[in-house]
């Protein structure tokens, strides 16, 4: 007896490497979130951590960075470029996909859900965030030393409080599992035993910018730099030659 079958649709045929604009952009895609937008992040995690040594410090380091020459090109080409690419054909990817989570309860599809909105809450957050830091109220460009004070005073807010630490959540978890599939589509975690181990470092990475970030944000209610005042006092210079 004859077998029938069944007319199969021709679907769209498989990228190969160097063929295609897709592999290109995904490429970049991958690349543009580890470099710059993935450096940035660090830099930014540990020059906000200087608010753990106080309102000067914070405030010296907010003027050291305001103070790097070409800071708006570098803001631009450096930070708002790369991160408006990464997020758009984020979205782009992630719109194209079809999310299957409830019908295929694996971790894989766990994950790529958790990253795909954890990718968007952050892309919010930034937008916000650099809003309201960069464009609104007090110019830190021109006035550092109300860096510590201009933050304090918004996160005087409870939804804004809430939504650093849904922010800082997000961006920390999504550049860390970023890191993962990373190192998994640039072929450098090829075994099995190497993508187990980069798992590891990935979520400690995570865990660490996390814990960096709660504690920059609870630095700004500790009790003795509360109503930090927008025009801090100048730093008092050490006396030399005193004998001491």
């Amino acid at each position: 007896m004859a077998s029938v079958t069944a007319p199969v649709a021709r679907g769209v045929p498989p990228i190969r490497a160097g063929q295609g604009h897709s592999f290109l952009w995904r490429r970049l895609h991958s690349l543009s979130g580890i470099v710059p937008i993935g450096a940035f992040l660090i830099e930014h995690f540990i020059s906000n951590a200087f608010a753990t040594n106080g309102p000067r410090a914070y405030a010296d380091q907010v003027k050291f960075l305001t103070g790097l020459p070409f800071v708006p090109v570098l803001e631009i080409f450096g930070i708002y470029i790369p991160i408006l690419y990464h997020a758009l054909y984020g979205f782009y990817i992630w719109f194209r996909g079809q999310s299957n989570v409830t019908d295929y309860p694996w971790a894989g599809n766990f994950m790529y859900a958790a990253q795909r909105w954890t990718g968007a809450i952050a892309f919010a957050y930034i937008l916000w965030h650099t809003y309201t830091m960069r464009f609104t109220g007090i110019h830190l460009l021109a006035h550092p030393d109300a860096a510590f004070s201009k933050v304090q005073l918004e996160l005087a807010s409870r939804w804004a409080a809430s939504f650093y630490v849904i922010g800082i959540t997000a961006a920390s978890w999504h550049f860390a599992y970023g890191l993962y599939l990373f190192c998994a589509k640039w072929g450098i975690t090829v075994s099995q035993r190497s993508r187990r181990a980069m798992g590891v470092v990935s979520t400690a990475i995570a865990i660490a910018l996390i814990a960096v970030g709660m504690a920059t944000v609870a630095a700004f209610f500790r009790p003795g730099w509360r109503n930090t005042p927008a025009h801090l006092p100048p730093a008092p210079e050490s006396v030399e030659g005193d004998g001491h």
